[in-house]
Formats: structure tokens, sequence, C-alpha cells
């Protein structure tokens, strides 16, 4: 039988950093809250982070999210562990299922994040640990300073893919993926100044060796060893909850919001990577300070009892 509905202020799906960080902000708001975790954060994959404030060493993705889970549960943080499965607006709110469980909220705060498009990598999540795969070099590329680097990228992104990673790396090789537009001349005259090597021919296999170093192989026989790889092909917001909401999205499916976290749907707010904006933890935990904010406020006065 279904556990009975309970209510809450506001319904925060999504337990990544900017889903708990807005839990702690509305928690000590005084505001009833649950936060619903998939447990699907990509944090969780970072081996370590180095350009996250106020850790001088580095934190791990798992260690950063288990001391902020600890913060929101110090101020009594309900956690319900599942998916959401829909969200009905109602006079009054929202209504929404997860597992087993209803719940019916004032307000809902959307920090589902992203999926990553991955490509075909055995053990991917090990190598991903290991430190072999990574993701962001907004976030990393300084620890791949000097190394050997491939770029795994379509021709409309790639280009500016691998002249940021030049920044940090001479030996740098963009293997094009996918079928697009051609590389311009201008382009490629550009990536040859930089001694970026551009590779073509599609890939064949790509293999983790110990070292912990990467083979790529292509279809023309080649075969490249490298250090790290970068799969830096695109990615899907987590948007389906909102299916049939018709809530704002921009060109890539990521949810608009105005300047206060707020989506086109009134009482649905949206922070961390799946709004529109730099896909970063340290952004997304200011978003989530920033729709708890604004939620305290849109809400009726909470005076001490």
């Amino acid at each position: 039988m279904p556990e009975p509905m309970f209510e809450v202020d506001c319904a925060i799906v999504g337990g990544g950093p900017a889903g708990l960080t807005a839990a702690l902000y509305l928690a000590r708001f005084r505001r009833r809250i649950a936060v619903i975790d998939a447990g699907q954060s990509r944090a969780s994959l970072i081996p370590v982070s180095h350009n996250y404030p106020g850790f001088p060493q580095g934190v791990s993705g798992r260690e950063l999210l288990q001391r902020l889970t600890a913060q929101a549960e110090h101020y009594g943080v309900h956690c319900l562990q599942g998916t959401a499965r829909s969200l009905l607006p109602t006079p009054d709110g929202f209504d929404l299922s997860v597992e087993d469980r209803r719940l019916r909220a004032a307000t809902v705060l959307l920090a589902t994040g992203v999926v990553d498009r991955q490509p075909e990598i055995p053990d991917l999540r090990e190598a991903t640990l290991a430190g072999t795969v990574r993701w962001c070099p907004i976030c990393d590329g300084y620890e791949v300073a000097g190394q050997r680097v491939a770029l795994l990228s379509a021709p409309g992104e790639g280009y500016a893919h691998a002249l940021f990673l030049r920044t940090y790396t001479d030996q740098l090789s963009w293997f094009v993926h996918g079928d697009a537009a051609p590389i311009a001349a201008t382009e490629r005259a550009t990536l040859a100044q930089l001694r970026i090597r551009v590779i073509e021919s599609p890939i064949a296999a790509i293999h983790v060796l110990n070292g912990p170093q990467v083979r790529i192989e292509t279809r023309d026989g080649e075969s490249h060893r490298v250090d790290t790889v970068y799969p830096m092909l695109g990615c899907e917001p987590r948007v389906e909850l909102l299916a049939g909401l018709r809530a704002a999205q921009d060109e890539f499916n990521y949810l608009r919001t105005d300047d206060h976290q707020r989506t086109s749907i009134a009482g649905i707010y949206a922070a961390g990577d799946v709004a529109h904006g730099l896909n970063q933890m340290s952004v997304g935990a200011a978003q989530a300070a920033t729709a708890a904010t604004t939620i305290h406020h849109a809400l009726p006065r909470n005076y001490w009892e």
C-alpha cells in the first residue's frame, strides 16, 4: 500500500551539490523540505576536485556529497532515496510521486543535472574514477598539464574545446567524432600552427591500459597511446519530469531561468547543471542559494512559534 502523502514547502529533486546546498539554505530558513535523490549525481564520479573552493588539497566528489548531506541532515532535512516519477500541477502547488511515496509541495526546485553522451569505452566508470577518462577541462585541465591528451568531439564543438585544452598541453590530439560539417580551412590552419593533431579516421576501439594509459585504435589501422581522454560529446539535461509542462529551454534543452532561478513555470525553480549556465559545482551552489532565498520569500511568512 502506498505511503500517505506528506506536505512540504519545497520538494528538491536532485541530491547533488546544487540540491543539497538549496536544502541547507531552506532548512536554515525553517522551511519544510524534502530532497529526492536518485543517487545519480555526476559529482560522485569525480576522483578529486581541486577547483572547488575551500579544499586546498582537493576533495573527492563522494566526500563532498557526504559532507553536504551531513550538513543538511544536521538541520533536519528529510531525504527520500528514489526517482521522482511524475510532477503534476495542482491549485496549491504540485503533486509528486517518488517510487511508492507521494508528496505535495508548494514549490519545486529542479536540480537534476545532466547525462553525458558516452563513447564506447570498456569499464568507463572505473576509468573515470581513476582519472584516465575526464569530462570537464574547466574543472581539471590543470591536472593534465604536459600529458598526452585525446579529445573526442564533433567538428562543431571540437575546435573550441581543442583550443581550450591547448592551454594545458602541447601533446593534444583531436579525434573528430561523428558526421558533421567539415572543419573550416582557417580552423585547420590554426590547429596546425598550434601543433594540435587532427585525426579524422573513425575510432574502432578504445582500450584502458595499466599505467594508467589509453590506447585508441582507428579504422585506418593506426594505434594511438595517450594518458588522458576527454570525451566531449555533449550532454542531455534531465528534464523528463517537466514533460508536457512546456518549460522554456535553450537550444541545448537546458532550462531557462531568470536572475532568481525561476523557470517559466510558476512555482518551479532550477539550479545546477540542468539550468542554462556554466556547468560547475560552485556555480550550481550559487544558483541554489539564489533559488532557495527566492523560494523562501515567495512562500507565506513562517514566524517563530
